[in-house]
């Protein structure tokens, strides 16, 4: 029923947790949280919810209590993080895909000694993928270990769902990101 009511959540400095997947709680985790003590509201939706006694507006943003340091400046070999390096775009024919419909590509293929490293992995459509003309294929952009930063910006130009306008003041802040 309040589906369509997320919270962003926010760290003490009022940044994003994550951007890339964007850090979000379902409307009842962020009452519950909110209700214990562990989450800070920064914006509300204009829908409540009510139980016999109490009635609570849906948060939209909440920010944790305590600073929490992020996890790793290291950026995870993951098929989210390719993708997103190569803003989920065939690197071949440069069209735009879903993920289900990208593939892996190593640019030298295994049989010739390619590894599977950022710097030789890119995405590739299917038919694109299909196409072994290794003597003349080259990849529109050529592909490279990004930083976090990196990620981070792809995350942003390719515009996250913003559920509440109140998202907005904290989705496009520029990055401090780089290593």
């Amino acid at each position: 029923m309040f589906s369509q009511y997320p919270a962003l959540v926010l760290n003490a400095d009022f940044r994003p947790v994550s951007v890339f997947p964007l850090s979000t709680l379902a409307w009842d985790e962020a009452v519950k949280a909110v209700v214990k003590g562990k989450l800070n509201v920064v914006a509300e939706y204009d829908v409540s919810v009510r139980s016999p006694t109490t009635e609570i507006r849906l948060p939209s943003v909440v920010a944790l209590r305590e600073y929490r340091k992020s996890a790793s400046r290291l950026v995870a070999f993951t098929r989210r993080n390719l993708f997103l390096r190569d803003r989920f775009r065939c690197q071949y024919c440069g069209d735009p895909f879903k993920s289900e419909d990208l593939t892996f590509d190593h640019v030298v293929a295994r049989s010739k000694g390619g590894r599977t490293t950022w710097e030789n992995i890119v995405a590739a459509c299917g038919p694109c993928n299909c196409d072994k003309d290794d003597e003349h294929r080259v990849p529109l952009t050529l592909p490279k270990k990004p930083t976090v930063g990196d990620l981070a910006r792809a995350a942003k130009d390719l515009q996250p769902v913003v559920h509440h306008e109140s998202w907005l003041d904290f989705l496009y802040w520029e990055t401090e990101l780089e290593a």
